[in-house]
């Protein structure tokens, strides 16, 4: 069985992750929280990610599969957003990301797979998302960059969703005129979900895209690629 290493996984996407992996992997999730009782196969790490430091003496000496979920979504013209804003989606999204990479690459075994997320409004321009897109932004050159320096041992891919109805989202999606009017923004007509995401990220954990690495994967309802408005 394979270890896998979720940053993040308490709920969410995370957590639809786990429940899809932990039948035939060994699952570990490294979250401030961790309220599910349906899970008993599951391990669960104390980490505060905006504290970057993670307790490797807890995991196993190797893994073969890593995803960093935590995320922000800070939604304001650019004259309401403060520096220190900034610095702290930088922090959450991207900087504790490469603290944890650093520490747990020289874990991961040949064939491993590596897993960030990203954000559709990095690579389609939209008002108020100037902090998130940074933040994101960088995740996706990292991306790049890291996938090139460690093929072909490590493969490094980024999932760049639209809108998903998770917690994080929810003052967003909290009455249904908000929801309708976010679905009818995407060709598909409707908002992602958790499991929309949970299958990329497996998919991507799997060797079925052992030839797939330093992508963007936009999964985003079309809403980067088409207009049918």
């Amino acid at each position: 069985m394979k270890n896998i290493l979720l940053i993040g996984g308490s709920h969410g996407i995370g957590l639809s992750l786990a429940r899809k992996l932990h039948k035939n992997h060994n699952v570990y999730v490294a979250s401030r929280t961790w309220e599910v009782t349906d899970l008993p196969e599951v391990s669960h790490i104390q980490f505060d990610a905006t504290k970057d430091f993670l307790d490797t003496s807890e995991l196993p000496d190797q893994f073969h599969g890593f995803v960093y979920f935590p995320g922000s979504i800070n939604l304001k013209p650019l004259k309401m957003l403060s520096m220190e804003t900034f610095k702290e989606d930088m922090h959450l999204n991207f900087f504790s990301l490469v603290n944890i990479v650093k520490e747990i690459i020289p874990l991961l075994s040949d064939g491993s797979s590596m897993v960030f997320f990203s954000t559709v409004a990095v690579q389609t321009g939209m008002p108020f998302h100037t902090s998130v897109a940074a933040a994101k932004g960088a995740i996706e050159g990292f991306t790049k960059s890291l996938a090139a320096e460690y093929a072909p041992k490590i493969r490094v891919n980024a999932i760049a969703p639209s809108l998903v109805d998770t917690p994080l989202s929810a003052r967003l999606l909290n009455n249904d005129k908000k929801k309708e009017m976010m679905a009818q923004r995407h060709p598909l007509k409707r908002v992602g979900n958790s499991e929309d995401l949970a299958q990329i990220a497996q998919f991507l954990l799997s060797s079925d895209s052992s030839w797939i690495t330093g992508q963007i994967l936009g999964v985003d309802g079309g809403l980067s690629t088409l207009n049918v408005n």
